[in-house]
């Protein structure tokens, strides 16, 4: 694998992991335009590893007051400080992704990344996301979450099993038609992300430590590095964004790119090279 394979990938996958665009949409496009081949299961970790160190050195602060606060209630599940309370509702949050993740794993997941299954699902929710953006009220923050929230914004996620949807752009949506103010949605999904990148990240990991491709130390390192760089920028991107503004942008972006493969998968256009 060459080094410019590994930058574009890493850098396509950083950004897009926490935009609420969808990933696996631009790396189709990507593939597409420049027939990279499969990036392998060593790559994918990599650039899970990159995005969640990106993820934990934006929001040190809060992950700091949540070691904190479970570690004053001695890990007893309440919501006494705010460190506690965002901590178990990250907790409960995940727990249907996981249960949703073991299900669907032993079905098989290779027929959901059909083309149209993904053109559809971001195109479809990004229209989803502007209705939340659009009507939903914006008065609540994190501290006024409770386990319900989480539980629903937790089943959102599980959508993202289904390449195209977005995890961040599905958990935003939720929390939005929950009232959640933009920036707090946005880092809610993020903390949200921890343990499901961690969670993948390992899983990958493990399996490509029983495959024995540990030749693919070098890449991985390129991956990370890539990886961490443009998720930094992609976190800091959107977190300015929306001091001020709405989704708006990502949601034409997500209809014209749905629009797209779309087309391309119905053959009316063709975007192959």
């Amino acid at each position: 694998m060459s080094t410019i394979q590994i930058f574009y990938l890493s850098l396509l996958q950083g950004i897009t992991e926490f935009l609420p665009v969808s990933s696996s949409g631009h790396l189709i496009l990507l593939s597409k335009f420049t027939y990279f081949p499969d990036q392998g299961l060593a790559l994918d970790v990599a650039v899970h590893v990159g995005s969640i160190l990106a993820v934990m050195i934006y929001f040190s602060e809060t992950i700091w007051e949540m070691i904190k606060g479970v570690w004053k209630t001695r890990f007893i599940p309440t919501f006494s400080n705010y460190g506690a309370q965002v901590f178990w509702l990250i907790v409960v949050g995940t727990i249907p992704a996981v249960i949703a993740g073991f299900a669907l794993k032993s079905y098989g997941m290779e027929w959901l990344r059909d083309t149209r299954i993904i053109g559809w699902t971001i195109l479809g929710y990004g229209l989803l996301l502007f209705i939340a953006d659009r009507f939903s009220m914006t008065i609540r923050e994190i501290k006024h979450m409770g386990v319900f929230d989480a539980v629903l914004i937790g089943c959102a996620q599980c959508l993202a099993l289904i390449p195209g949807t977005s995890r961040s752009g599905i958990t935003i949506t939720m929390a939005r038609f929950l009232g959640v103010e933009r920036r707090e949605a946005a880092k809610f999904s993020m903390l949200l992300s921890i343990p499901a990148i961690i969670a993948a990240a390992t899983l990958t990991g493990f399996e490509v430590w029983q495959a024995g491709n540990m030749k693919e130390i070098g890449w991985m390192f390129d991956g990370v590095v890539f990886s961490y760089i443009s998720s930094i920028i992609a976190i800091y991107v959107v977190m300015w964004w929306l001091k001020k503004s709405t989704f708006l942008p990502f949601v034409i972006y997500r209809i014209i790119l749905g629009t797209i493969l779309l087309l391309d998968s119905y053959q009316i256009i063709s975007i192959n090279m």
